[in-house]
């Protein structure tokens, strides 16, 4: 005769309940797409913003969407792009660098000087202009690793000395002109009909060989790759995407050396921060210094290389913004100060998803914080809105981009800021 026991018969209905509860997919599939939105698809949020920013303009002006405008766009949105991508890597390792504008400035008007008074070949002149801003980046980095001066302190007494140099420089007429140097074919040369495809083609298998190198190396890891969302999506969303925009530009003249110069370098970006060691030591000392120091990391190394990148990526900017005005003077760099031009390049990177904090952010942002930038610039300037007006707008869209940053933390339980 059996008897009734009932802690089994509370044990039974536990265990029914757990069963139960296990069979609901709900949760499990929201919990999924938070942790996509907090990782793969963390640039989902600007990506939307933008095509809003887009179709916006384009109601409001019919000009926004034709070919010669979209060129001048993104002819507009490389250098603050440039710019915000060398500040990526100093960002990456937890610093920030206030002199970057400066060193625009200044290396640009040191190669004019070159060229117009000493004769000097403009692509030598070019490639001292980028090893002195390099040279400037990992001054900077050597103060602050080995004195201890925040890099923030560091890097504004940098830039406001840098000022002073860059007026010094400069003749009597405060301008050099480099019309009929060979500097202006820069900023003037495209790639048009079967050679915007074929630098299409190039650029898409590069981009297919990182995308699909990181996925094998997250799984090799014993990480889980989300083939969607980290593979499939990236690469139609980028094959259709580059395939639109070189179609638009090819109807207008065809693909501005500028924006190749970018591209290549996005791609050089995304190379060394997601293929080789020194990519994860930026995202390890970003994260932890102390702990990288322990895991064998040179730290001081690390920075003074990341600043030493983004100097030399700010000298080629100065030199790309050179060739675009025909000319340096008080104006270039944004002028003392940084102007405008410091400001957009932080923004751009911050609004792009990199953390003021350290440890995260990839080229993507640079690009597409770049592109916001251009989009609100190009759009209020069609729609004849003052200059002051658009300074409000992108210090909103700025305080916005971090506050949805700041919401996809809370809601996912990743840190963002």
């Amino acid at each position: 005769m059996k008897t009734f026991n009932p802690l089994n018969s509370f044990a039974s209905r536990l265990m029914s309940q757990a069963v139960t509860s296990s069979d609901v997919p709900s949760k499990p599939n929201k919990r999924h797409f938070s942790e996509l939105l907090a990782t793969d698809l963390r640039a989902l949020p600007i990506v939307v913003g933008l095509v809003a920013l887009w179709v916006f303009f384009a109601l409001e002006s019919n000009v926004f969407l034709t070919p010669l405008n979209l060129s001048n766009l993104l002819v507009q949105s490389t250098v603050t792009g440039i710019m915000a991508l060398g500040l990526l890597f100093v960002l990456l390792v937890k610093e920030i660098d206030l002199s970057i504008a400066a060193i625009n400035g200044v290396t640009a008007v040191l190669m004019a000087k070159l060229i117009v008074e000493f004769g000097v070949p403009p692509w030598l002149a070019v490639s001292i202009a980028i090893v002195v801003g390099a040279a400037i980046g990992s001054l900077s980095a050597r103060w602050v690793t080995f004195v201890g001066v925040p890099s923030f302190v560091v890097t504004l007494g940098l830039g406001l000395a840098l000022n002073g140099i860059q007026l010094l420089l400069l003749p009597r007429t405060a301008r050099y002109g480099l019309m009929g140097t060979g500097i202006e074919a820069i900023a003037q040369t495209k790639l048009a009909g079967v050679f915007a495809w074929v630098a299409y083609c190039v650029g898409m298998a590069g981009f297919a060989l990182l995308v699909l190198s990181n996925a094998s190396r997250r799984r090799r890891h014993g990480l889980h790759v989300h083939a969607i969302a980290a593979v499939v999506a990236p690469l139609i969303g980028s094959a259709l995407f580059g395939a639109i925009v070189v179609a638009i530009l090819n109807a207008h003249q065809g693909i501005p050396l500028v924006v190749l110069i970018f591209a290549l370098l996005l791609g050089l970006g995304g190379y060394v921060l997601g293929e080789t060691q020194f990519g994860l030591s930026l995202f390890a000392v970003g994260n932890n210094d102390e702990a990288a120091r322990r895991a064998g990391i040179n730290v001081p190394r690390i920075k003074t290389a990341a600043f030493a990148i983004a100097g030399g990526i700010a000298a080629l900017a100065g030199v790309i913004g050179a060739s675009r005005t025909l000319g340096v003077g008080v104006f270039s760099g944004g002028g003392v100060g940084g102007g405008t031009l410091l400001l957009d390049s932080i923004a751009a990177a911050v609004i792009g998803g990199v953390s003021l904090f350290g440890g995260r952010g990839s080229v993507n942002a640079a690009l597409l914080g770049a592109l916001v930038i251009g989009t609100v610039q190009n759009g209020l300037n069609l729609m004849g809105v003052e200059n002051e007006v658009r300074l409000i707008v992108t210090g909103l869209l700025l305080v916005l981009a971090v506050s949805i940053d700041k919401l996809i933390e809370k809601a996912t339980g990743q840190q963002a800021f």
